[in-house]
Order: structure tokens, then C-alpha cells, then sequence
């Protein structure tokens, strides 16, 4: 099945109507797999969207709006399906915001994802992504620096800051399990809502959980990590640049499982 449905504030999208959109680099969004017309995490999703209209635009669309152009989209769209919801601006980028500024909503729905099945090797690489808490597009450097990596052998990257902590990869967060607590690197990230799931399931499976400062030094076959975004709660990692990791299944169907148990919503 090919998947392919646009929406612009709730209506068909045409040429006319997404030539201005086109390379356009001034709007953010939130990716969801959509089961059986229903997503894990809405509320999540619903804040991001919230909070990231504060961010860049000065106010932020009440909710009631944002799940009316969603629900528009998926009508006409298969059960599952793979969406994203872009928000964005008039005036667009490069322009002063004047006194009002009025967002739009662009949806894009597509065949539901498939996740590499690991494990992958990433290469570990210096970069900071600017405004990391918001998840905004134009990011020219995560496709970059996975090419490279590609180049040097590597499945993806991962990045460490300035000061060499482990941080993200290019469109996952990483957590790391040394056989008691799940880690979760201490950074400037995107703190994704897979990871958001994870961490409040895990809180009520009693499983320990801490985030801390994870240097490249640290690692090692004693350690075991995953990467996980909107597709997956968890790929299992081989190794991050020269260090090779250790590998416990036992830690992947524990993300999995934990994740399962997030409630799917209708939209």
C-alpha cells in the first residue's frame, strides 16, 4: 500500500495552496504511528505541539483545533498509518512577526513506519542541535551527519555536547540499561514522546530510572542501549563509535512491554 494524503487547515492540499510551504524551514511538528485510528501518548503529542507554538510563535492553537485537523486527515486514511502534523506561520520565515501572527496547520499522512530491526552501530559525533527542546524542522545537519556516517560504516550517529556527554542521535533519543536502572543521557535534548511514554510506565512498573551525565568513556559491554523514536520504544545499539555495548533482550522487551501499556487514543 501507497499512502500519500496532505491536509492544510483541515482541506485538501493543493500546488497552489503548499508552494509557499515549500523548503520552508520556520515551523515545528510531532510524529505519531497511528493503530486502528488510535495513537499512544495524545496528551504528549497535544503538549509539544502547545508548547512549541509558545516558543516560536508567541500563543499556541486551544487543543479543540489541532485534534479537529487531525481527525479531518485520518477520515479519509487508512487504520494505520504513520502521521505527522506540521505548524507553522504567516508571515513565514525571514519576515518580522507584526502584531499578529496566524498559524496553520499542515497534516501528512503516510504508510505506517518500519523501523530498522538492529542491531545498529552509530557513529559518535560533536553536535548541538539549536532550540534541542523543540522539535522544529530545516535540520539540514541530522541528514548530513547520518550520510557521513553511513560513509564511515556506521548504521546512524549519535551525538555527544561540548563538554563530551552523550546526548541524542539524529531523530532518536538513546537509553542506556546497566541491568538495574534504565539511564537516560543528561543533555540539551528533544525529549521525545516515545521516551515521555517510557519514562512515566516505567515509573509505574516500579523499574528504576536515573539521568546523569553519560560520557563516551563510560561505555562498554557492561552497558547495554537502545535508540527509540515514534516508531519504536527500542532498537538495541552494537556500539557507539569504537566502544562496543552489551546486548540483554531482556532490556528491549522490557521497553517494549512497558510501552504496550500506554493506553491508544482515539483522535
Amino acid at each position: 500500500m501507497t499512502t500519500s494524503i496532505i491536509q492544510l487547515n483541515a482541506k485538501s492540499a493543493d500546488v497552489a495552496s503548499l508552494a509557499p510551504l515549500t523548503f520552508a524551514g520556520y515551523a515545528h511538528f510531532t510524529a505519531m504511528q497511528v493503530r486502528g485510528g488510535r495513537v499512544r501518548g495524545l496528551d504528549l503529542h497535544l503538549a509539544r505541539l502547545r508548547d512549541a507554538s509558545d516558543e516560536l510563535f508567541g500563543w499556541h492553537l486551544p487543543d479543540e483545533v489541532v485534534l479537529e485537523r487531525l481527525h479531518s486527515s485520518l477520515t479519509a486514511a487508512p487504520s494505520d498509518v504513520s502521521l505527522t502534523c506540521f505548524v507553522t506561520s504567516r508571515p513565514g520565515e525571514f519576515a518580522p512577526a507584526g502584531d499578529s501572527v496566524d498559524l496553520d496547520i499542515l497534516v501528512k499522512i503516510t504508510d505506517p513506519a518500519t523501523p530498522p530491526t538492529g542491531p545498529l552501530s552509530l557513529d559518535a559525533v560533536e553536535h548541538e542541535r539549536h532550540l534541542a527542546h523543540v522539535k522544529h524542522v530545516g535540520e539540514v545537519s541530522k541528514t548530513h551527519l547520518l550520510r557521513r556516517a553511513n560513509a564511515r560504516g556506521f548504521d546512524d550517529a549519535a551525538f555527544t555536547d561540548r563538554s563530551g556527554r552523550l546526548s541524542e542521535a539524529t531523530i532518536w533519543n538513546l537509553a542506556l540499561w546497566d541491568g538495574e536502572s534504565v539511564i537516560w543521557p543528561r543533555a540539551e535534548i528533544l525529549t521525545g514522546v516515545t521516551m515521555r511514554i517510557l519514562t512515566r510506565r516505567l515509573r509505574v512498573l516500579g523499574v528504576s530510572q536515573q539521568t546523569r551525565d553519560v560520557g563516551l568513556d563510560e561505555l562498554g559491554t557492561h552497558l547495554c542501549a537502545v535508540v527509540m523514536n515514534s516508531w519504536t520504544p527500542g532498537i538495541p545499539i552494537a556500539r557507539i563509535g569504537d566502544a562496543p555495548l552489551g546486548h540483554d533482550v531482556e532490556f528491549t522487551r522490557l521497553l517494549h512491554s512497558a510501552y504496550g501499556e500506554e493506553p491508544l487514543e482515539a483522535v
